[in-house]
């Protein structure tokens, strides 16, 4: 606690450091406040409706627990701030109804309480906070580039370790974004039609993932017009949409698009947050990826972004931060929910001062509390119903699933998700992790839940740069990973299979670098992970060398190989399939500049052509055979009167695996897919059958002659994809027969098909 001479210092400052009239952008004259009719507590939020007279205004409820008053603040085009004193309060709820209010108008909350940190409260109304339930924002935090005023304490108090306890009665008004009011569409004839919109509705089994970045993506696209560059209309851009229906993936899975803030720390070097894991809106759509404004337009920009996805016939997924805020920690800014009620929302430590951070960022929202699980569902929902997306990757998702302290499946979170009839039949993914003790759960998730699968990152990684010591977790991997899901009756769909993520490398810096390189990232190289799993191939970073660039590309076709013919749900990053670099920063979320953005010059390489047509091949592929899509593990028993097995192990003496033979060194492994009866019945109650196939991974660098399974498994074999070839355009079309011994090159895949 700090001094009474320290708190008689900091009244002081409160009063002397206040902005004289003019002194501060924006500054307002405070204006009488227009009359406050009692209105309902719910929704939730500021939405738009006929009063009882007739006249048409808007409904404004507001939780804030534990708060003493709360005062409603609107602000017109000047700036100018009209308080209105919200008096009404049912379950904790303010709330009011102001006739006039219309769609466009720009509001946010004082919230008035106890400043008292020792025990976890923080009100401070001298704070304009961002309504949670705000549906669109006006402005950015980092217009002002993180000014003191947006601290409910004083940030630059001598003394550090108390300045958290100090508050800051400075206005923070003209430095913040405001909430801005939505026409709500619902019954009109433009949201029936919204309504009457064909979701693609893809089976888990049949998904392909396509990780990609909002404003990354279009910002250098040549034929998104330069005005739309780097926003949803971009994405909705027919140049856009063409590239995604090319590669033939069925969903794009968005990094953040709720509203995020810049941390304070890259505005200081000049930096920006690039990929959004930093969120203070749950219902708006990021305004800075808006080209038609940010006064309610960006709503219906994302909504018809959305659409034209979907007419593509391609979901939308969002990936999504509900486990903290950019409020951070004690030393962080007050931006919305911690000047509400700081207790209600945040998990504090035993020192109440203190915020629980199983995050990693400074804070965690307390998902146990019921208006903190209100407003994530509340958010999911509309996002699903108004917005029309299609499912979520829950960011850090192990934070979300801890009751009071400990990871539990059975924790409200789940299971409110479990049984809601709207959220429980989209897309739902987990990052199944956190920071926390026992915070790592991959495999743990219940029914309805995939998975980022990590192990199956690692294992391909560590095969195709020889760091494996056998092949038995990689045969896991590869065939669904049983090990991790069966158990728990889900199926091979709960593994979300990839090879790299926004987060690390690039698939080409992970053949072209062995260290990161992130000081443009100014924190000394000291971010970013340092387990990397990758290969260079013999030089540090680009190389002019015609055998390393060659053995690269190689490589690259390797993964992407392995990738799209394992079992489960494949994910790919936006522009892997086409050579994109980072130049080595593993870590690039606050690099929004050349670095972070997909470079499309890369196709006029005639070599990255060559990769991309190979991944849409690979892809069409994969939609073509079900074999490569099973909905149900392998049995490893025969399944048809032919006696052979669904999945078989082959050594390249062209023998079945036998125990010993997974334990001991190898670099190659052969693959058998028995298409002969597939489980599952198609949508007319017909078996399922498809073509064979044997698969042969060699990591090795030296050729491998590898004797192909005769009878009963194959007579012939035809050679759909051999990764050793530099022109991957169409199929190689070679056959050999059943015993033949080919010559697998070094470090390749090769596919073959059972022939007739």
């Amino acid at each position: 606690m700090s001094s009474a001479a320290e708190q008689e210092t900091a009244g002081a400052f409160r009063r002397v450091t206040r902005p004289e009239p003019g002194a501060a952008p924006g500054r307002r004259e405070r204006i009488a406040p227009p009359p406050v009719w009692p209105g309902a507590p719910n929704p939730l939020g500021a939405r738009f409706r006929t009063g009882p007279d007739g006249r048409p205004g808007t409904n404004f409820a507001l939780w804030a627990g534990g708060a003493e008053a709360v005062e409603l603040c609107l602000f017109e085009e000047d700036g100018t701030e009209t308080r209105c004193p919200l008096t009404e309060q049912t379950h904790e709820i303010w709330h009011g109804f102001l006739p006039g209010v219309l769609p466009g108008r720009r509001y946010g909350y004082r919230v008035h309480g106890r400043w008292d940190p020792w025990t976890g409260a923080r009100w401070n109304p001298a704070k304009l906070l961002l309504d949670p339930y705000a549906r669109a924002v006006d402005g950015d935090f980092a217009d002002f580039g993180r000014p003191p005023e947006v601290y409910g304490h004083v940030r630059d108090w001598p003394q550090q370790q108390v300045a958290d306890t100090v508050r800051d009665d400075r206005d923070s008004a003209p430095y913040v974004p405001k909430g801005v009011v939505v026409h709500d569409e619902a019954g009109t004839a433009e949201h029936d039609e919204w309504l009457d919109d064909r979701r693609p509705k893809t089976p888990w089994a049949d998904t392909v993932l396509y990780e990609l970045h909002v404003r990354g993506f279009t910002k250098r696209h040549p034929g998104v017009p330069a005005e739309l560059r780097g926003t949803y209309a971009g994405l909705a851009h027919p140049a856009a949409l063409d590239h995604l229906r090319r590669l033939g993936v069925t969903a794009v899975e968005l990094l953040p698009v709720h509203q995020f803030a810049h941390e304070d720390h890259l505005l200081r070097r000049g930096l920006r947050n690039h990929w959004g894991y930093n969120s203070i809106g749950y219902f708006a759509p990021h305004a800075g990826y808006a080209a038609t404004g940010t006064a309610g337009q960006q709503v219906g920009e994302f909504r018809r972004m959305v659409h034209a996805l979907h007419e593509a016939g391609i979901e939308v997924i969002l990936d999504v931060v509900y486990n903290h805020t950019a409020e951070a920690g004690e030393f962080g800014p007050t931006l919305s929910l911690k000047g509400i009620d700081n207790r209600g929302y945040y998990r504090l430590e035993g020192d109440p001062r203190r915020y629980t951070d199983y995050t990693g960022c400074g804070n965690t929202l307390h998902v146990v509390q019921p208006q903190v699980l209100r407003l994530l569902t509340d958010s999911l929902r509309y996002w699903v119903t108004e917005m029309g997306v299609d499912g979520f990757r829950f960011d850090l998702a192990a934070a979300l699933a801890r009751s009071f302290h400990d990871v539990d499946m059975l924790s409200p979170f789940l299971a409110v998700i479990a049984q809601d009839p709207v959220l429980r039949r989209v897309k739902l993914i987990a990052e199944p992790w956190d920071i926390g003790a026992g915070g790592y759960q991959v495999g743990a998730f219940p029914p309805l839940w995939t998975e980022w699968n990590d192990r199956y990152r690692d294992a391909v990684r560590d095969f195709w740069r020889g760091a494996l010591p056998d092949v038995r977790d990689l045969g896991y991997r590869l065939s669904g990973s049983s090990d991790l899901y069966a158990w728990s009756g889900r199926r091979p769909q709960a593994s979300v299979n990839f090879v790299t993520a926004h987060d690390g490398f690039t698939l080409r810096d992970l053949v072209s670098y062995e260290s990161k390189h992130n000081e443009a990232n100014g924190e000394g190289n000291r971010d970013g992970t340092d387990d990397n799993r990758s290969w260079n191939c013999g030089a540090e970073g680009e190389s002019a060398d015609p055998e390393i660039t060659a053995l690269r590309r190689r490589q690259l076709r390797n993964l992407l190989t392995t990738l799209l013919l394992s079992t489960g749900v494949p994910m790919l990053v936006a522009g892997d399939e086409m050579g994109r670099t980072q130049h080595g920063n593993n870590n690039a979320y606050c690099q929004d500049n050349e670095t972070g953005w997909v470079d499309w010059s890369v196709l006029e390489d005639p070599h990255w052509r060559e990769l991309f047509a190979l991944t849409a091949r690979l892809i069409a592929l994969r939609h073509r055979h079900p074999v490569l899509r099973r909905r149900a593990f392998f049995s490893g028993r025969a399944q048809d009167a032919d006696g052979l097995r669904d999945l078989a192990w082959f050594t390249a003496r062209g023998t079945e695996m036998t125990e010993q033979d997974w334990y001991a060194p190898t670099g190659s492994l052969g693959m058998y897919l028995s298409g002969g009866e597939i489980p599952g019945r198609d949508e007319r109650g017909e078996r399922v059958t498809d073509e064979s196939f044997l698969v042969v991974l060699h990591a090795g660098a030296d050729p491998l002659d590898f004797v192909l399974p005769g009878a009963p498994w194959a007579r012939r074999y035809e050679v759909v994809v051999d990764t050793s070839r530099e022109e991957q355009s169409a199929a190689p079309g070679t056959v050999h027969k059943g015993n033949a011994m080919v010559t697998v090159r070094p470090r390749s895949v090769l596919l073959l098909k059972v022939a007739s």
